[in-house]
């Protein structure tokens, strides 16, 4: 149907077509391989560097809301009485505009709607969650010893992040 004839004789193809496409030949099939070879290897490498430099998943952290206060957050005798929450909830209290520019790691915003890591502590979620908890000191920690915003969500990200 179409195309070429077959021919039965095979001797019939140039030796040097054969000789360009043998493995030990360098200059054909072996140079085409390094290539690919070659190629792929650098894909790899760019997607490793890719990988390695995004930010952490979910770490875009909210713009913190001019006005913020420490008012919504549960006061002391709603707090539930587990380890580290009475603590977590006042350093939340004692930092409340640098928790509302921190996303929380526990990822607590897409599974429950929060907005930052201040909204943790307007519930009781803050103190069942130890996560919550540990941005919570960490940041209030940072903010009293007058770090920014910036290096603060750097050093969340770094400990907390995934």
């Amino acid at each position: 149907m179409g195309g070429a004839s077959s021919h039965a004789d095979a001797g019939e193809v140039h030796p040097a077509l054969l000789r360009s496409r043998c493995a030990g030949d360098s200059r054909g099939f072996v140079v085409a391989k390094t290539a690919w070879v070659v190629a792929g290897a650098a894909a790899i490498a760019l997607a490793g560097v890719v990988f390695l430099t995004r930010p952490a998943r979910g770490s875009i952290h909210p713009d913190p809301r001019p006005g913020i206060s420490a008012a919504k957050i549960l006061p002391d005798f709603a707090i539930p009485r587990n380890p580290g929450a009475r603590d977590a909830y006042a350093a939340a209290r004692r930092a409340p505009a640098t928790l509302d520019g921190v996303y929380c790691h526990c990822d607590c915003s897409k599974h429950v709607g929060h907005r930052s890591l201040l909204t943790c502590f307007e519930s009781d979620h803050g103190a069942f969650c130890d996560i919550c908890m540990g941005e919570a000191m960490l940041a209030s920690q940072m903010a009293a010893r007058g770090q920014s915003l910036l290096d603060i969500r750097a050093a969340i990200d770094r400990q907390f992040g995934t």
